[in-house]
């Protein structure tokens, strides 16, 4: 049989199976279904809701704009699928190609995506994260919760770590009224993502909205009373505050401790996969049958020198899903490479933020519009002489100029003379960016080398 009739078999009769009911799940199975896969469609997920929009859930459903129920994502078209949802996959047996569930089901398949994203780093005491008071938030159900609690007006809230999701929500603390402390490890918020240069700005963001932020400082236990509620939260400097509720704000652990032992190219940092999307064993060599998209995923990029990268990013979970959605059911010669500039975007304190590129790859920074004091500014991100990034406070309309300046590979530092002017006299500097083999940190787009087998990584954290 021909490659060609063989593809038309699985288009026609074939069996496809996506693990992870999520915003990069479904839009590869709508994408299946537009391109003419009329065989079997299996969904797989372990939360037991269909698939739903993540960002609103530090943003307005904390606020009580949006209910958690409510942020079930559109959907394109019917994809006519079988939901295999509230169980998890638990293995992958490449040999016969199965997919077992945490119920002890298996499901078959020819094509495998997999799209298990990622879940919320919890605290290191289980004893203590299971506090009445605690939380992280990651799921609908964590925002339900979360928005319940802060409903009720706690004296105090701490908010341990300064990401993208732990200023969101202290954000909607401050707007909610809400009496709020900040603890970060690093020297600023944001700072993972961003650089340091950048996290002052977001620091001062948020003194000015009455956050009592602590940077440089680290929670070393959390207190409960006897009735096993949250009373107080103890600190690496020694000190103590009394809070009703705790936010676990640490970053992310990506979903792929259920493939250990099945030969798949997967570890701390995600899923290795080539730009087609097709996951890499662990000898390097690329498979036809297993793809990968989304928070999940890992894959070389051209413009970053082909290091592997990883996003979590929602345009990318959407853009990345298509690419593999298209080249599982279509011949070698048609296949699409996934090479998407990284996007993100964050509103915190009443600043629309954006980024363009990776801007943790840069060893250069530069303020090529606006001024930092006044937290408008566009900040450009240099490596090696070209420009490789962009940061947006309120200035997000730069963004698509600056997206083409980095495909291109424009020099930095820039000079545009026919754009606004720089208003601020600031050489390049370092951006301040911290060691990248800390995860504590979290940027949301992170360079992991060349290897498709990556080396073990552990979190270990900090007890000063």
């Amino acid at each position: 049989m021909s490659a060609e009739s063989e593809v038309e078999v699985l288009r026609r009769e074939g069996r496809i199976v996506v693990v992870g009911a999520s915003l990069a799940g479904l839009r590869a199975a709508e994408t299946l279904r537009d391109t003419g896969f009329t065989g079997s469609l299996t969904m797989i997920g372990d939360e037991p809701y269909e698939p739903y929009d993540r960002p609103p859930l530090s943003k307005q459903v904390l606020l009580g704009r949006a209910h958690a129920e409510d942020t079930a994502l559109p959907r394109r078209r019917d994809i006519d699928a079988e939901w295999r949802l509230g169980f998890a996959a638990e293995s992958l047996d490449r040999d016969t190609k199965q997919v077992r569930l945490a119920n002890d089901d298996t499901v078959a398949y020819d094509r495998l995506l997999i799209t298990t994203g990622t879940r919320a780093r919890p605290w290191f005491h289980p004893e203590q994260e299971a506090l009445d008071g605690v939380f992280v938030l990651r799921t609908r159900h964590d925002a339900a919760r979360l928005y319940r609690k802060l409903a009720a007006g706690p004296s105090r809230v701490l908010v341990v770590g300064a990401g993208f999701t732990g200023s969101e929500v202290a954000s909607a603390c401050r707007e909610r009224g809400l009496e709020v402390t900040v603890v970060e490890r690093g020297p600023t918020p944001l700072v993972g993502a961003l650089g340091g240069v950048v996290g002052e700005v977001a620091a001062r963001l948020q003194r000015d909205r009455g956050v009592d932020l602590r940077c440089g400082t680290s929670l070393t236990a959390l207190e409960g009373d006897e009735a096993g509620r949250l009373r107080r939260g103890h600190l690496s400097d020694g000190s103590a505050i009394d809070v009703d509720v705790a936010v676990i704000a640490l970053g992310a652990i990506r979903n792929t401790e259920w493939l250990a032992g099945s030969g798949v190219a997967a570890g701390p940092r995600g899923i290795a996969c080539d730009a087609g999307c097709r996951v890499f064993d662990v000898n390097g060599i690329v498979t036809d049958d297993i793809y990968a998209a989304g928070d999940v995923a890992r894959s070389p990029h051209p413009l970053f020198d082909y290091q592997f990268l990883a996003l979590e990013h929602w345009g990318n979970a959407v853009e990345q899903a298509q690419i593999a959605a298209h080249n599982m059911i279509c011949a070698a010669p048609d296949r699409s490479p996934h090479l998407w500039l990284p996007t993100f975007w964050s509103v915190q304190f009443g600043v629309n933020i954006k980024s363009v590129g990776v801007p943790t790859m840069g060893d250069q920074l530069v303020i090529s519009q606006g001024i930092l004091a006044e937290k408008a500014f566009v900040a450009v991100y240099g490596y090696r002489g070209r420009v490789i990034a962009a940061a947006f406070f309120d200035r997000a309309k730069w963004l698509g100029f600056y997206r083409e300046r980095i495909e291109r590979g424009a020099p930095f530092p820039p000079d545009y003379p026919l754009v606004d002017r720089r208003t601020e006299a600031l050489q390049p500097v370092d951006p301040a960016l911290p060691d990248p083999h800390l995860p504590t940190h979290q940027p949301t787009v992170t360079l992991t080398g060349h290897s498709p087998s990556e080396r073990r990584i552990e979190f270990v954290p900090s007890r000063a």
